[in-house]
């Protein structure tokens, strides 16, 4: 209950779609129910007046029938543009809510979790939730409140049909679908893991194709992808199944109420108690009436897989941060880009060893310094905590002689550049990677921090300038390349603190020197923090600071 209502809640914003579409979808219902019972007595009426056994006015039942039929069309068009209006609206501000809260996240709070299975999270589970408006809540809606309409509609001509079609109603109506929902309910739950498992199983397998070729476990991945999808259509087959058992059990339902209401009223039409069209009138309209409780069987049995999907993404939404952001009235703005760490102690789990103990390191505007250090001796950390990407647990980081906690992220953003060893290139333009250090950067603008970054040259070769498609994470170009664009994101900045990450990591010779020289531009009056192992690079700095033992 307490996932339907904060389901309903994300609807609130647009109840009067939501409120629509299911105002139509009710006269939908009712007009056919109306047209089926009106057309049966109609027939059967013109049926005896053929055979001269009573006399029937043709004008105005021919005229409704009519017109029922053109509002059914009309609103059946109207209830389908307006509820996957509401759904797609919803779908579309659910994936900007979904971002707000993962944003926070990131990267720290998110350690916990596979990136497929995230994608998984914003793609297939966000989608799922378009069953909760159009195949649950809007059937259901309409389903009690045409019910009671038909069934106090045949209480006025015969109440024992009326409690007949009541009793089936329920029947088809909640009964069936209650079962379907028992019986799906764990295929549900297990469709949205499996897919996640899915999701996440082929992601890492794309990322990770070429090791797996070189070790040979290609097909062992490729084994554990085919098992999860064999695993994920059999839990849709169960969900499917039990779904059209459970409508056509609603069928059959619906046609023995039809016959039951046959058993009722003909001996009252041969007695001359009852007109004999009214028989057919109420035959069909008890037939007619479950079109309000056919869908509920399969909206039942896909409710565990929109409620598994809701559960999986309030899981991440109620996540805490592990950064938490300034108050309004906490926030301060840095006059100075000196760095300061007083004591500064910190580790990943709350019991555990510490990645950094007591660091103590000052770095004076536009001094730039140099961190060395064995593998794990924290140097990474301590550039991540200057980023407020993580918390630490005792001591002070400054910059400017403010808390680095009293900084807001807009403003932490715009003071530091950062450019580490995997540089991520998204797959678009260089142009457009370049753009998000400065989306209102002109072409002079990018042409110029190319040439500063040592790029000038190249990009005349590039096919299409400014405009060359860079690959997945930047395939197109070579390592030394990628580094490059990204210190030209950072000349576009121009922040006034660097963060350098093993800059030129795994680069030869060569590239190793272009990316220097472009480095060397770029630290000029800037705070800078090297981490680095290569002499060739630490030539750059004032002074090199060792971390750890």
């Amino acid at each position: 209950m307490t996932i339907l209502r904060r389901l309903l809640a994300l609807f609130r914003p647009y109840r009067r779609w939501v409120i629509g579409g299911i105002a139509l979808g009710g006269v939908v219902i009712l007009a056919n129910v109306a047209l089926l019972a009106l057309s049966g007595w109609f027939i059967a009426g013109m049926a005896l007046a053929g055979l001269g056994v009573q006399s029937i006015s043709y004008f105005a039942p021919a005229a409704l029938i009519r017109g029922l039929a053109i509002l059914r069309t009309g609103a059946r068009y109207g209830e389908r543009l307006v509820t996957h209006e509401a759904t797609l609206r919803v779908l579309a501000e659910l994936r900007v809510w979904f971002y707000e809260r993962l944003e926070p996240l990131g990267p720290a709070a998110l350690d916990t979790w596979r990136g497929g299975d995230l994608l998984s999270r914003i793609r297939a589970d966000i989608d799922s939730l378009d069953n909760f408006y159009l195949r649950i809540l809007a059937p259901v809606i309409n389903a009690l409140l045409c019910s009671l309409v038909i069934v106090a509609g045949l209480a006025f001509y015969d109440g024992r049909v009326a409690v007949l079609d009541l009793v089936a109603l329920l029947l088809a109506g909640a009964i069936i679908p209650l079962l379907a929902l028992r019986l799906a309910a764990a295929a549900g739950h297990g469709l949205a893991d499996t897919r996640a498992a899915l999701d996440a199983a082929a992601t890492d397998t794309t990322r990770g194709l070429g090791e797996l070729f070189v070790l040979g476990a290609f097909e062992r991945q490729r084994a554990r992808v085919l098992e999860l999808g064999e695993r994920l259509v059999a839990a849709q087959r169960r969900q499917m199944w039990v779904g059209a058992i459970g409508r056509a059990l609603s069928g059959l339902v619906g046609n023995l109420a039809m016959w039951g209401a046959l058993v009722l009223t003909i001996p009252l039409v041969a007695a001359g108690d009852m007109p004999g069209p009214q028989l057919a009138m109420l035959a069909l309209w008890v037939l007619a009436s479950f079109e309000a409780v056919a869908p509920l069987p399969v909206a039942f049995a896909a409710f565990g897989e929109t409620i598994a999907a809701a559960r999986r993404l309030f899981e991440i939404a109620d996540a805490r941060p592990a950064v938490t952001a300034p108050l309004p009235a906490q926030v301060k703005t840095p006059e100075r880009f000196d760095i300061a760490l007083e004591g500064v102690s910190m580790r990943y789990q709350l019991i555990g060893d510490w990645a950094l103990e007591n660091v103590s390191l000052r770095v004076a505007e536009g001094e730039a310094v140099g961190l060395v250090g064995p593998s794990g001796a924290g140097k990474s950390t301590l550039l991540a905590l200057i980023q407020r990407f993580r918390e630490f647990q005792s001591g002070e980081i400054s910059i400017g002689g403010v808390d680095l906690r009293e900084i807001d992220d807009a403003t932490l953003r715009q003071t530091i550049s950062v450019i580490a060893q995997r540089t991520h290139l998204f797959n678009a333009s260089i142009r457009d990677n370049l753009l998000l250090a400065k989306p209102d950067a002109s072409d002079d603008e990018l042409l110029e921090a190319l040439r500063l970054a040592g790029l000038g040259d190249e990009l005349d070769d590039f096919p299409e300038g400014l405009d060359t498609l860079v690959g997945e994470v930047g395939t197109r170009l070579s390592g030394g390349q990628a580094r490059r664009v990204a210190i030209a994101r950072a000349f576009l900045r121009d922040a006034r603190i660097l963060l350098l990450d093993e800059p030129t990591e795994g680069l030869d010779a060569d590239s190793e020197a272009r990316v220097l020289e472009a480095l060397g531009k770029l630290m000029q009056g800037k705070t800078t923090l090297l981490v680095s192992h290569r002499p060739r690079a630490l030539a750059f700095v004032g002074r090199v600071v060792r971390v750890g033992a």
